[in-house]
């Protein structure tokens, strides 16, 4: 997230309609590619997301109508309109919407996309590794643990775990190290099926 302070992290908890926009592949990548990199143009984006113009622009606008991304009018210059993530986090409970069999189908979409991406993104670093140094190799990593816990219990381990990254997240943006970089941290939590090894 492109200059945020501490403490300043804007979060939206989505409604109906904002899942129901987000759930669109170009749309998500759209509003995280702002997230991470700060507001550009359609025409970046478009090349950035290899994608072309007209489209950006009409999924921007669908984003903008939902809440989710705004104008950045002291960047805009005649034509060439700004756009940057109107929040900085996202957050819902999949319950919020089981009165609507529309949006709980976004829902699923936009976290079995989440997973497709977290997949992509670990094994584009697994075969990029060995061009990093021995210090980032050996930083990176995956592991998992089996633990037996009740809902409640997992709610807590999620919000102390969520508790330490937004530490870090602050202190990053306090002051930077001069080796640091943007570092993916993903949190899946979820019961093992029964049989499951």
């Amino acid at each position: 997230m492109e200059n945020a302070s501490p403490d300043s992290l804007r979060n939206v908890r989505l409604d109906h309609r904002q899942v129901r926009v987000l759930a669109h592949p170009l749309r998500m990548r759209l509003l995280g590619t702002l997230r991470l990199d700060g507001p550009a143009t359609a025409t970046a984006l478009a090349e950035k997301l290899d994608t072309n113009t007209g489209a950006t622009s009409y999924h921007l606008r669908q984003l903008a109508e939902a809440g989710l991304v705004a104008e950045d009018p002291d960047r805009g210059t005649g034509r060439q309109r700004w756009w940057r993530a109107a929040h900085d986090i996202s957050s819902f409970d999949p319950t919020d919407y089981d009165d609507d069999p529309d949006t709980r189908a976004a829902v699923q979409w936009i976290q079995g996309e989440q997973v497709r991406q977290i997949v992509e993104l670990a094994e584009r670093w697994m075969a990029d590794a060995p061009g990093h140094s021995p210090q980032w190799r050996d930083a990176a990593g995956t592991s998992d643990m089996v633990l037996t816990l009740s809902p409640a219990r997992l709610e807590a381990l999620n919000g102390e775990l969520w508790q330490v990254l937004k530490r870090y997240h602050d202190e990053a943006a306090a002051h930077t190290e001069p080796d640091a970089r943007s570092v993916h941290v993903f949190l899946m939590a979820f019961p093992r099926a029964e049989g499951e090894r």
